[in-house]
């Protein structure tokens, strides 16, 4: 297998989003998405014993014209929203949402985070869907660990959550093509990874080191963006690692963002602003 190589390390830096702090590798200055792929969010933190969990973490509001997704790695997240699905994926879970035409959602800790330790710790990022797809009828699926197939090999596993890996098939049901895989590597575990051919690829890299055949070291907190000119990528673990696997078929549309609004032109936007504001994406009110 021919291995691709990088284009571009992305280091995750601090970021305040809103009082919420996140490690955001991308966008920054440098890239403003890895399409499909438009943002990444890693976020780490410890629920206080003083807050009640049902005031903390988001509270409701509005998204159109993407998928938001969410990998929970420690805690858990308890999802509302106004077209009334209400459930918690804990550690080891996806929650993955087309917000289509629109849709009110909240992501809060679930009631018994401090009897799992209080800890959070979570990665969203945006998958932008086509202009086919960014008015059809908002959909969300949960997806728990026991129900997230694994592929072990020596020293590591994969979590498959959409696409194939190998003769494995991921259970989410993305509106485009996409292979998105959660690895976890001991020290000196290989792992190859077989990419189709036209997909746009990212790995983030949550701690640890590992060595990218063809390129050399990276250090965990850094987003690894590759070229299409290979058949895949061979990751050795040289310390204990986490990493998200992200590639995708490339959308090539033009795209328009405000705030949780991604669209194509700014006219889109705009009535997405006025169709929130009119109560056409429903409403939550957290029980």
């Amino acid at each position: 297998m021919k291995n691709r190589t990088v284009a571009r390390l992305l280091y995750a830096e601090d970021v305040d989003m809103n009082g919420t702090p996140v490690r955001q590798p991308f966008p920054t200055e440098q890239v403003d998405q890895i399409d499909p792929f438009l943002m990444l969010h890693h976020h780490v933190t410890t629920i206080s014993p003083d807050i009640n969990p049902g005031k903390a973490g988001i509270g409701p509001h509005p998204h159109r014209g993407f998928s938001p997704v969410t990998f929970i790695y420690k805690g858990g997240v308890h999802h509302r929203d106004s077209r009334r699905n209400n459930s918690i994926v804990y550690e080891g879970g996806t929650k993955w949402m087309d917000a289509g035409m629109g849709i009110m959602h909240s992501e809060r800790p679930p009631h018994d985070i401090q009897e799992r330790g209080g800890v959070q710790e979570i990665i969203q990022i945006w998958v932008n869907l086509p202009r086919k797809y960014k008015m059809t009828q908002p959909n969300y699926q949960p997806l728990q660990k026991e129900e997230t197939p694994v592929v072990k090999g020596e020293g590591y596993e994969v979590q498959v959550i959409t696409g194939r890996f190998g003769d494995v098939k991921g259970p989410i049901r993305a509106l485009t093509p996409l292979l998105i895989l959660r690895l976890t590597m001991k020290a000196g575990a290989t792992c190859e990874i077989p990419i189709p051919e036209n997909y746009n690829t990212v790995l983030y890299f949550l701690d640890g080191q590992v060595s990218l055949q063809g390129y050399g070291l990276v250090d965990g907190h850094n987003a690894a963006e590759l070229n299409l000119d290979g058949e895949g990528c061979t990751i050795t673990a040289k310390q204990d690692t986490r990493i998200l696997f992200l590639a995708g078929e490339p959308i090539d549309e033009e795209v328009s963002m405000y705030g949780p609004f991604v669209m194509n032109t700014q006219l889109e936007v705009m009535q997405a602003m006025r169709d929130y504001q009119l109560g056409k994406m429903g409403i939550l009110i957290e029980d």
